[in-house]
């Protein structure tokens, strides 16, 4: 057993493998014990974390891995399609998992912080606005950008 693993097993965390380990595992890449320690830790945020947090994430569980290998992988999961990049307007590349699931985005501005949403009407007006310019609907994003309206609200 590798040392990663064995420390993932030390912290029993050896459980199945994460969505974005077995994802990798199908579309037959190699998966080296650092690369499955920083699959998990993408899987298990429930943020959208830069490189930089990825790393520190990951470098608690095994900190043999480096910031150079958490920027390889991470493009490497980007390139397979696994995980999507975003730019949130404040100067970093934050991840997330590419799933089936659509949702949006609300960021707030002053802290950082994602808000992931799901809004029907949104939804629908956006199918409207494309047929009213005679176009079929095959794909968006949508981020949108915003302060509290109270102190402490949009953590």
């Amino acid at each position: 057993m590798g040392e990663s693993r064995r420390l993932l097993a030390i912290r029993g965390e050896m459980m199945s493998e994460s969505r974005i380990e077995q994802l990798c595992i199908d579309k037959g890449m190699k998966m080296t014990d650092q690369r499955r320690i920083i699959a998990r830790v993408l899987s298990e945020s429930e943020d959208h974390p830069d490189v930089e947090e990825v790393h520190r994430r990951s470098s608690e569980i095994d900190n043999r891995i480096s910031i150079a290998t958490v920027y390889r992988t991470v493009r490497l999961f980007e390139e397979a399609g696994i995980i999507e990049r975003h730019d949130f307007g404040d100067g970093r590349a934050r991840y997330e998992e590419v799933t089936e699931e659509h949702h949006d985005h609300l960021i707030n501005v002053q802290s950082g912080a994602v808000i992931e949403f799901q809004n029907t009407e949104i939804e629908r007006l956006q199918e409207i606005i494309a047929r009213d310019h005679g176009m079929r609907l095959v794909g968006h994003k949508l981020e949108l950008y915003g302060v509290p309206l109270k102190k402490g609200a949009g953590k």
